[in-house]
């Protein structure tokens, strides 16, 4: 299992670009930051810095979106970085959350999604692609490698994860719910007629090493939040009846429904979500979040409770573990999981350059005109 870590780039970058070279050094594969421009700094100019002082890690959003940046702008910046510095970028997508509705939009659709990660990948890896009715190509690309993963939590962009991505982002680190989660995108996968083993996933959340649990859960707690946050769209959409029939004491929901309950239950007594406290410990509007929620979607206490929680997610299918760095213990809690978890899960940081691009496809991957 590969382990990654998450951060917020917030200034001075200087500092995010540091704590990505320690992270390096600590045996972690993959530097992800969020991507939400009026909130944080700008990750892309971010990532070429990083880039430019390691060696070995990945780097990427988790995750960018279809409306904030023109998709061939997005695309470019891929492009160029890979060119620059050997295919070790990877783009984590989503239909967008705090970077639009900032801004005073809704996030994109289904389709505009799946468009948008065709238009992306095809370009970045040097192909032709039809977009808003025109062909277009980088010429300068040789060699290109581009991996798109897609972020979801609802039905719709779980089926098309598994239909379209080339690895599949849960954010949280229930391992009940991510068997919910993986048994859908890989189900999606099947009926594409794709490989469900093709697919890579990945389970992100915040992880916190250390004796005072309740202090850890202090500084996680707005994780639950942000996940709620994002429920509180599936349940507009769907309503809770049937979303999971439970299991267990806890409820962990593995029905038929459109998520688990689990994920509907909890957020009952949700008030609304203030984005100037995104991802923020200690923030004032995550009150209805209980300490059950945050030890089930966090990794928490001491090294082997970690291990125990890597070990079952692992055994899921769980390809990489991202820790979500947003708690007063940064230094700490990467120096522990360098010592003593990576160590113990057998990882090793990836050799330079991203994993063999897959083969090249014939012909023009035709986008719709009215897409983006």
């Amino acid at each position: 299992m590969d382990i990654g870590v998450v951060f917020q780039c917030d200034p001075p970058a200087r500092e995010v670009v540091s704590l990505a070279k320690r992270a390096e050094a600590a045996g972690f594969s993959h530097v992800w930051t969020f991507d939400s421009h009026l909130l944080w700094q700008e990750p892309f100019v971010i990532y070429s810095q990083i880039l430019a002082e390691t060696e070995r890690v990945m780097v990427g959003p988790m995750v960018t979106n279809p409306g904030t940046r023109d998709w061939t702008v997005t695309a470019s910046l891929f492009a160029t970085l890979n060119e620059m510095y050997g295919n070790r970028t990877v783009c984590g997508i989503g239909r967008g959350d705090s970077a639009l509705r900032t801004l005073g939009y809704p996030p994109t659709t289904i389709g505009e999604l799946r468009d948008c990660v065709t238009v992306i990948r095809e370009l970045a890896h040097g192909r032709t692609v039809s977009y808003r009715g025109r062909e277009v190509s980088f010429p300068w690309v040789s060699g290109g490698a581009l991996e798109m993963w897609v972020a979801a939590y609802g039905p719709r962009a779980l089926a098309l994860a598994g239909e379209v991505g080339d690895g599949y982002i849960l954010q949280l680190a229930d391992p009940d719910i991510a068997a919910w989660m993986i048994g859908a995108v890989r189900r999606a996968a099947e009926r594409a007629g794709r490989d469900p083993a093709a697919i890579r996933f990945c389970v992100a959340a915040p992880a916190y090493v250390g004796d005072d649990l309740a202090h850890q859960r202090d500084q996680c707690r707005w994780f639950g939040g942000m996940v709620g946050n994002h429920v509180a769209d599936i349940v507009a959409r769907y309503g809770t009846a049937g979303a999971g029939s439970g299991s267990g004491a806890a409820g962990s929901g593995a029905g038929s429904g459109a998520v688990p309950r689990a994920l509907t239950d909890y957020i009952a007594g949700r008030r609304g979500y203030d984005y100037a406290e995104h991802g923020r410990a200690g923030n004032t509007h995550t009150d209805f979040v209980p300490d059950e929620i945050v030890d089930r979607f966090c990794l928490l206490g001491p090294v082997s409770a970690h291990l125990e929680k890597l070990a079952a997610l692992r055994e899921l299918g769980v390809d990489q573990f991202a820790v979500y760095l947003q708690h007063d213990d940064k230094a700490g809690t990467l120096a522990a999981y360098g010592e003593s978890v990576i160590p113990a899960l057998g990882g090793t940081a990836p050799p330079a350059g991203a994993p063999e691009a897959p083969a090249p496809r014939s012909g023009v991957v035709d986008v719709p005109a009215t897409a983006g």
